[in-house]
């Protein structure tokens, strides 16, 4: 790709320099919209970013509203990511260890402590893709035992499900919600909660277990799992 123009920047350079204006700098910018740094100095130098316009759009859009917060910034830009085609139009895998899939197909993505801690962002493109794509979701849930309402097992719980619960000698349990089996849940609908929460995965699923009596008040998530899919009479 040529050089970009100095006098003539692209939309992505025109943008991060109204966040890096604000006080960002690029390398914060790179962690709001999922990219490497290099990638955000390529929007001045090599006239690139032409796929991350929209994200830039709306996190400039909430700064100027007032919104400071780094996370709920990224989550913003996450949930208006466009993923990248390949040469034949097909939308790119997902990368990462935590991540895999085929946006728009199959997808699942994982969370440890460290990234539960940041509100597991990297989840949010399963919910938002498969949510596009009209499919369904199931998640995984580890928590401290006590932090459950209902027993293990039980059908208040999860109901549908054969395996019930796994647990830990931690003192923690993993129950699954939703399978292929039981239809899993609206994507679109868990789309709509993970945007209510600026992209925060893990807040959108602790007031869903504690708004459906499955967990209590100050649950804290210590792992989570979202697999998305779509059904065949979807595709």
């Amino acid at each position: 790709m040529s050089p970009a123009d100095p006098n003539n920047p692209n939309e992505a350079a025109r943008l991060t320099q109204e966040l890096l204006d604000q006080g960002y700098s690029k390398r914060q910018v790179a962690k709001m919209i999922g990219r490497d740094t290099s990638l955000v100095s390529q929007f001045f130098t090599k006239g690139k970013g032409a796929s991350m316009v929209n994200a830039l759009r709306q996190v400039v859009r909430a700064v100027r509203g007032g919104e400071r917060d780094e996370e709920a910034l990224s989550g913003i830009a996450e949930a208006n990511t466009s993923r990248r085609r390949t040469k034949t139009g097909q939308k790119a895998r997902v990368r990462g260890k935590d991540t895999v899939g085929e946006a728009g197909g199959s997808m699942a993505g994982r969370a440890g402590k460290q990234a539960i801690k940041s509100g597991a962002s990297h989840l949010a493109p399963v919910v938002h893709e498969t949510g596009q794509a009209g499919g369904r979701l199931a998640f995984t849930v580890r928590m401290k035992a006590n932090q459950y309402v209902h027993s293990a097992g039980s059908a208040d719980d999860s109901p549908g499900l054969r395996r019930g619960f796994i647990p830990r000698a931690d003192g923690t349990e993993e129950r699954t919600y939703g399978s292929s089996s039981t239809g899993g849940f609206d994507a679109a609908e868990w789309s709509q909660r993970v945007a209510d929460h600026h992209g925060d995965v893990t807040e959108a699923m602790r007031e869903w277990l504690v708004e459906t009596g499955r967990a209590v008040e100050d649950a804290d998530i210590a792992y989570l799992e979202v697999r998305g899919w779509v059904p065949p009479e979807q595709q």
